[in-house]
């Protein structure tokens, strides 16, 4: 049930006008709307908890027209659309057709600091973690006690701000990862007067781990919360996600706590759904207990152009049908596959492994000599609209999708516990590493038939890749692996070369966006932008 969903329509409107109003503390309110009338109760606290989640599931409260952000088109500044485009247009595993300004640039690796995308992602993240500061500075105990918000309700706020705080840790780690070297601002810093002072990425992994490890007990138990909402088995992916890519953020590597965390997710009850193509459909909410957490859609309540509206209508051209989709009057005909994507299969039909999901057609081919051309590399069909009994869900105009995002689910933290004893992390054991990495693949073949009888950290970004590609993680990992720049490894159109060449090093992190550091003068660019 996607007890979120149905909160936003019903209450963003009322409060982006308060989050509005605050944007300049030497302005004289003019209206009614303050915050010692609007958080009045658990409820009402409940509510601004909701804006901060729906800041990274809509463009705006006044719908898929308009955007809280500046400087980007509504249309493309969701979160999870610009997420993906940074995730995976870099990488070996999707290119796009479109030539917008900003995409080819992606495609090729040859991002500058003016990229709209890249300053679209930033800004997003960076908002979402503005609503939380928000939420958090409403909800300290002075407030609470001024607002004389019952004795009762007080466990129940203190719920929601660790949940607050753990949407703001996964935003930091996004800067972290995709930028480095952020702005940073949290609840108690001073908001219109000065700008925000940079943070080095060692300090910032220091502060996401450290905030991620103090909300621990004061989320809901893993599994407890409502269906959309973090709890603890949230916070233990995220710590597993960032203690496996510590050497990269900081230099000293944190396997051992990897594992640990890991392991904690594992021990917490979560399975693996029998099927898995049913993970990436339009009822995926239903009977999912591999899923930790995830960003909802709903085809009626949540309408924009980003989300899995997005990912669906961008993998689908007309030629291939989108009523089959669950988007009839969609399919935008944008992202494909590059060549080593269902080149990682031995059997790229999905006859074997399942998990192979292609548009294959007697004219198809792996091969791109234009990029702008859809039909060259396989089209996708691992996402879609439809539901697992082939229902089309209700949706505003046949093209918005109520298909919900993983940002973690069980299957990337079997994963991680394997890379992190492979690497060498104490806690673990090679036997259970495999075990996990088996039952993968034995949902993928349906029988022991395509089981490891051992594996190497090649097998596992290769095994990564066949399980989780589309789901933002490709460039994360291949840094990770030390190889999404450099000559080492390439593919093709790296570096805009149809045969793919090595790229500079310095491309491992994204430039901060050149306006932010041209206005905001304690911000020093990333080097080689």
């Amino acid at each position: 049930m996607k007890i979120v969903n149905k909160l936003y329509i019903a209450i963003l409107g009322s409060l982006v006008g308060f989050a509005s109003c605050k944007k300049d503390l030497n302005l004289t309110q003019l209206n009614s709307v303050t915050a010692d009338n609007i958080y009045t109760s658990a409820a009402a606290y409940k509510e601004g908890l909701v804006k901060v989640y729906a800041s990274y599931a809509v463009t705006s409260s006044q719908g898929p027209a308009s955007s809280d952000l500046g400087g980007i088109d509504a249309g493309t500044s969701d979160f999870l659309r610009l997420y993906w485009m940074a995730q995976e247009l870099p990488t070996d595993e999707a290119i796009c057709s479109w030539q917008d300004v900003g995409i080819p640039d992606l495609n090729y690796s040859t991002w500058t600091s003016s990229n709209t995308f890249l300053l679209g992602l930033y800004t997003r993240s960076i908002y979402q973690i503005t609503i939380a500061n928000e939420f958090l500075k409403e909800s300290t105990d002075d407030k609470l006690s001024a607002r004389n918000i019952s004795s009762d309700s007080l466990g129940l706020i203190k719920q929601y701000r660790a949940e607050a705080r753990f949407i703001r840790a996964y935003q930091y780690w996004v800067l972290m990862d995709m930028f480095g070297n952020p702005p940073f601002v949290t609840e108690y810093s001073t908001i219109g007067t000065t700008n925000p002072p940079q943070i080095k990425r060692a300090d910032l992994f220091k502060y996401v781990e450290t905030e991620l490890l103090d909300i621990e007990d004061s989320l809901v138990t893993a599994r407890d919360n409502e269906y959309g909402r973090a709890d603890q088995g949230a916070d233990w992916a995220l710590l597993s996600r960032l203690y496996l890519n510590a050497g990269v953020y900081t230099g000293t590597t944190k396997y051992d706590s990897a594992i640990l965390y890991s392991s904690k997710v594992i021990d917490a009850g979560y399975s693996l759904n029998t099927t898995y193509a049913n993970l990436f459909k339009g009822d995926n909410n239903l009977n999912n207990n591999e899923e930790i957490l995830t960003i909802n859609y709903d085809g009626v309540n949540t309408q924009n152009y980003g989300g899995t509206t997005y990912i669906i209508n961008a993998e689908v051209s007309s030629a291939m049908g989108p009523t089959k989709f669950g988007i009839p009057t969609g399919g935008w005909g944008g992202n494909r596959s590059r060549s080593p994507l269902p080149n990682s299969f031995t059997d790229n039909t999905g006859a074997t492994d399942t998990r192979a999901m292609f548009y294959i057609t007697s004219s198809s081919t792996t091969t791109i000599t234009d990029p702008s051309t859809f039909t060259q590399g396989y089209a996708l069909t691992k996402w879609t609209n439809l539901t697992s009994t082939g229902a089309t869900p209700a949706s505003i105009g046949g093209t918005y999708c109520s298909t919900d995002f993983p940002l973690f689910r069980l299957a990337e933290v079997y994963l991680n516990y394997a890379e992190a004893v492979l690497r060498g992390g104490a806690g673990g054991s090679t036997s259970q590493a495999l075990a996990y990495v088996n039952l993968l693949r034995q949902r993928a073949y349906g029988s022991t038939s395509g089981n490891f009888g051992s594996i190497t950290l090649t097998d596992l970004l290769s095994e990564k890749m066949r399980e989780m590609y589309w789901e933002a993680t490709r460039r994360t990992d291949l840094i990770r692996y030390g190889m999404f720049t450099g000559s080492s490894y390439v593919w093709p159109w790296k570096g805009g070369n149809a045969s793919g060449i090595g790229t500079s090093s310095y491309r491992d992190i994204y430039p901060l966006p050149l306006n932010d550091v041209t206005t905001n003068t304690n911000l020093t660019q990333n080097t080689g932008y």
